[in-house]
């Protein structure tokens, strides 16, 4: 037990001779009386200030722990000091212990009300002073902590808000926006029938002969690259990319927001992925083609994955899309009738023959070349 209050006792000491103290009074002997008092329990860090407006000139230049204020000076006097210290905000948390008669009881007690931390009548006791000092600097002590654990919640609060914002960002990157605010709310079963939409299949030509000569680092590159400049165009047209599978691209129009133009966005994505790539080809010095197949129709898409979400589609339009690329020449961009339908008024169609496209028959495809 004895152990404990050495050890106690020490630790009060350490705080009290790192404390700045500022001792307010127009009297230089009650200010004298003060500092010896403070200073033989352990305070030594003292300033003084022979009034009120000297008080605020220090308060505003230096940084203290407690001030030690008489009531009863001229000019500004002690009630006026501390309403300044206590109305400015940088100020208003210091420690201020009031020194008064017995006279001045009722302001006494306004200057608790305004936000003194205690006071001293006179004349004063020195246990009694000891004992509200070692108390303002408990108090002031326990309300430092308080602010620490305040900036480290905000601090905490603002990770959480980067990781949250970090969190939303990769949700957006596979997923459409809406599907990602469903996710957000809770739903877990996200799925829904889309009666038309148009479905873009790419594939790059030549570049597994390319691949080959390249380093990984290379490779990646590349088609980030290029896949970027898809992603760029998709999102300033109003697709959705649903995803890229080695070097072959899937995008959708008309879906998960239904449009009745979603034949038309795509079609002018795929003319303008070959400008992309013209670019790319130019950029990196290399020379790659490409196939797109487009189809338009019904589809079921939805979520799938616990771990790690997909956003897919499903449905014989879908496969009939893949088809389309497959079975299309370097450079093309080949359609089924259906969309066919949906384009020939706004873009120049070059109708081909009938192709074989695997598991479906043969089906009388057509080019789209160019946009009126």
């Amino acid at each position: 037990m004895n152990n404990e209050l050495t050890i106690s006792f020490q630790n009060i000491s350490m705080q009290l001779s790192s404390m700045k103290v500022l001792v307010v009074d127009d009297s230089r002997t009650l200010r004298n009386l003060l500092i010896r008092e403070l200073t033989l329990i352990g305070i030594t860090n003292i300033s003084e200030a022979i009034d009120g407006n000297d008080a605020i000139d220090k308060i505003r230049n230096e940084a203290f722990d407690l001030v030690l204020l008489d009531m009863e000076m001229p000019e500004l006097d002690g009630l006026e000091t501390l309403k300044i210290i206590k109305l400015t905000p940088e100020f208003q948390y210091l420690p201020v212990i009031v020194i008064s008669g017995s006279e001045q009881f009722e302001r006494t007690i306004e200057c608790i009300q305004i936000g003194a931390e205690d006071y001293l009548p006179k004349p004063y006791n020195p246990v009694l002073l000891q004992a509200r000092v070692f108390s303002s600097l408990e108090r002031k002590r326990l309300r430092n902590l308080d602010f620490e654990r305040i900036i480290q919640l905000q601090h905490e609060k603002e990770l959480l808000n980067i990781e949250q914002i970090k969190t939303e960002k990769l949700m957006l990157n596979i997923l459409p926006k809406p599907i990602a605010e469903r996710l957000k709310k809770g739903e877990s079963n996200i799925a829904g029938s889309y009666p038309e939409v148009t479905i873009l299949f790419s594939d790059l030509v030549g570049f597994t002969k390319i691949a080959s000569q390249k380093t990984a680092t290379e490779l990646v590159r590349l088609l980030n690259d290029l896949f970027s400049r898809f992603d760029i165009r998709a999102e300033n047209i109003g697709l959705e990319k649903i995803k890229t599978i080695g070097d072959a691209y899937m995008a959708v129009g008309g879906l998960p927001i239904p449009r009745p133009d979603h034949a038309q966005i795509v079609a002018k994505m795929a003319l303008g992925m070959y400008e992309d790539l013209a670019a790319f080809n130019v950029a990196n010095d290399i020379d790659i083609n490409m196939r797109i197949g487009i189809n338009s129709g019904p589809v079921v898409a939805g979520v799938i994955g616990f771990t790690k979400f997909s956003y897919d589609l499903w449905g014989n339009t879908v496969n009939t899309a893949s088809r389309m690329e497959s079975s299309s020449e370097a450079g093309r961009i080949q359609i089924t009738p259906i969309t066919r339908e949906l384009l020939e008024d706004f873009f120049e169609i070059e109708e081909r023959e009938l192709v074989e496209c695997k598991g479906l028959g043969k089906i009388l495809t057509s080019y789209l070349n160019r946009q009126k």
